[in-house]
């Protein structure tokens, strides 16, 4: 029998529709500047290959629980997602093949501490800061994968103000291009998630704030900022 030095923490967990069954996350990457809109607004305006970053898993909240403000921070950005739950291995795969790997499809938010985040990219540092903070991803229950990728809307308010309306059509880079892309860096695995971009209109938000967000036929996430 294995003895821990400090008790294993057990794995983030993300509902799944219609189950009793949860998914287990393994990790979170996330692509950068999926739109043509906010890749303008962000202050680029190519197609290179998609970047990528990365969340702790335990950086997952629940749709419906409250968020807590992060420290550190007097700006901190919304930014409206759709997500990829991988449920197979895939390592170097092509476009054709990507969508083999998708076990279902949820609608996430990418906060980020959008100050540290430019202070690190004015110096070269890396983003951990601005981006993979605790609470950090919000998250819809999954929708398994029932055929093609979603194409429609996408968009989130603020107390009932809409500030992000796109289409995931829109997305420079699409789901299987994301996954393969991916799966050129990591060997993708179950339990694995992608945050595939967001469309323009990001914006700061305040303690108090009431965020709702959604991607039509995946699901819809909301919580307050506390």
């Amino acid at each position: 029998m294995i003895q821990y030095a400090v008790a294993p923490q057990v794995a983030p967990t993300v509902p799944v529709l219609d189950s009793e069954a949860v998914f287990p996350v393994r990790r979170i990457l996330c692509v950068g500047r999926n739109y043509d809109a906010h890749r303008r607004e962000m202050g680029g305006d190519d197609r290179d290959p998609p970047f990528f970053f990365s969340k702790p898993a335990d950086a997952l909240v629940s749709h419906g629980a409250d968020v807590p403000y992060p420290p550190a921070t007097e700006n901190l950005h919304y930014e409206m997602e759709l997500v990829i739950a991988i449920g197979a291995e895939g390592f170097q795969v092509s476009p054709d093949q990507a969508l083999d790997l998708v076990f279902g499809y949820a609608a996430g938010v990418d906060l980020t501490r959008r100050d540290l985040q430019n202070a690190a990219k004015s110096k070269g540092h890396p983003w951990e800061a601005g981006k993979a903070f605790d609470h950090s991803a919000p998250i819809s229950a999954i929708r398994r994968a029932d055929g093609p990728p979603p194409t429609g809307r996408i968009h989130l308010s603020v107390n009932g103000d809409l500030k992000q309306d796109a289409v995931v059509s829109d997305m420079i880079w699409n789901v299987a291009e994301v996954i393969a892309e991916a799966s050129k860096l990591w060997r993708l695995a179950p339990g694995d998630l992608i945050f595939t971009g967001t469309p323009e209109n990001v914006g700061p938000v305040r303690k108090g704030d009431r965020i709702e967000g959604a991607v039509d036929g995946v699901g819809s996430v909301a919580f307050q900022l506390v």
